[in-house]
């Protein structure tokens, strides 16, 4: 019998993810705001930003192999947390670009695979619990909404130096809180830790698996799509003359309509199915990578912006799901490891460096090549679904 904590699963899940977030809504908007005020160009930024998602499709995996050699799943979750607020404060030092980039490597590199664990013990307990799991995944978006309006506001009177303290902070809290509230699931029933043979086993498997790849490319490369959006769209709005409290405002309505779709479109998702789901995301991100490429006027912004809910959530979502369906017990954490380190990692990177280096030369005009990225992505969805699993 799994032992719980004082507070439900559902309830202690979304405490966490509401702590990553906090975090991760302050680091993906403004940290290259942080960069550009210590003096690094665009491809500076570019390359410090996608040096660890690049290495994320070796990092992620053994990260993961790693997490499950402990008895319990939050056991590496409170590790991480602490480590990763150790890292980010070495980030004060002011020792220059080649600094940054190392240390930087560092903190991303954990603090990036620590939600993938979580939607692994999240979704397990979903399934046993018969919660929706975009329920406590919603509450990590409510964190990111909250750190998107609070630093923007913040940063309209305070000096950049404010971003860095706040994504420290948020570290510790996420580590009290895994220590405090996640629930006490083992990684393999019967309490014990697998051995390292089964858990690289179980790794191999998985990327051997051809159905398996098509699904977590395809998403990945619809989810990597957002990494000119990440890195410099704070940047180019700044070029427009939007100020920080307004691009703040724009990002939380991007997150606000991200809860909307995983708290009330559940049902329509499950029955729509995700590889479904995934090529209306696709579709949903041609059209908003291309309209945002040619600097529309704000009005039109906020609305650009309510596709968030299709081109992050919808795509966010069918990935968890379809990695959830194609892998085991055994190897779910190396799945969702390896989906991340694709949606978020290699293709994220290659991404990113092209965004840095296309912001420098033609600024927003660089989106163009998200909606590229994005039709690749999106044909291969369309392949998915032409194979026609019972299970997708």
């Amino acid at each position: 019998m799994t032992a719980r904590p004082r507070i439900s699963s559902a309830t202690g899940l979304g405490l966490f993810y509401a702590a990553i977030f906090v975090g991760t809504g302050a680091a993906a908007p403004y940290m290259p705001v942080w960069f550009a005020a210590h003096g690094l160009t665009g491809a500076q930024i570019g390359l410090i930003l996608s040096a660890p998602m690049l290495a994320r499709v070796a990092s992620a995996p053994a990260i993961a192999v790693w997490a499950d050699g402990f008895r319990l799943r939050r056991t590496p979750l409170v590790l991480m947390s602490l480590a990763t607020a150790g890292a980010y404060a070495l980030m004060a030092a002011p020792f220059g670009f080649w600094w940054w980039l190392a240390v930087w490597f560092c903190a991303a590199s954990l603090f990036s695979t620590i939600s993938p664990l979580a939607d692994t013990l999240a979704l397990a307990r979903a399934g046993r619990e018969g919660f929706n799991f975009g329920w406590p995944r919603g509450f990590g978006s409510i964190g990111y909404i909250v750190a998107n309006v609070a630093v923007g506001a913040l940063l309209v009177k305070a000096a950049p130096d404010i971003v860095l303290v706040w994504i420290v902070v948020a570290a510790l809290v996420m580590a009290l809180v895994a220590r405090a509230a996640l629930p006490l699931d083992p990684v393999q029933d019967g309490g014990g830790a697998p051995d390292l043979a089964a858990r690289l086993a179980g790794l191999g498997g998985l990327l051997r698996d051809r159905t398996f790849m098509t699904a977590v490319v395809s998403a990945g490369l619809v989810q990597s799509a957002h990494a000119f959006y990440y890195g410099f769209a704070t940047l180019a709005w700044k070029r427009q003359g939007i100020p920080e409290d307004l691009i703040g405002a724009l990002w939380a309505v991007g997150v606000v309509v991200e809860i909307g779709f995983m708290w009330f479109l559940e049902p329509w998702r499950r029955a729509v199915g995700p590889v479904k789901v995934l090529i209306l995301a696709g579709a949903a991100s041609v059209v908003r990578w291309t309209v945002l490429a040619f600097s529309p006027p704000l009005w039109l912004l906020f609305g650009v912006q309510a596709l968030h809910a299709l081109s992050f959530g919808a795509t966010f979502l069918a990935a968890l799901q379809l990695t959830d369906r194609l892998s085991t017990r055994q190897n779910a954490s190396a799945a969702q490891a390896i989906n991340s380190a694709l949606s978020g990692g290699i293709l994220a990177g290659v991404a990113t460096i092209a965004s840095g280096w296309m912001f420098d030369r033609v600024g927003a005009l660089g989106y163009l090549a998200m909606t590229a990225m994005t039709l690749l992505g999106l044909a291969g969805a369309v392949r998915l679904a032409a194979m026609k699993r019972a299970d997708l």
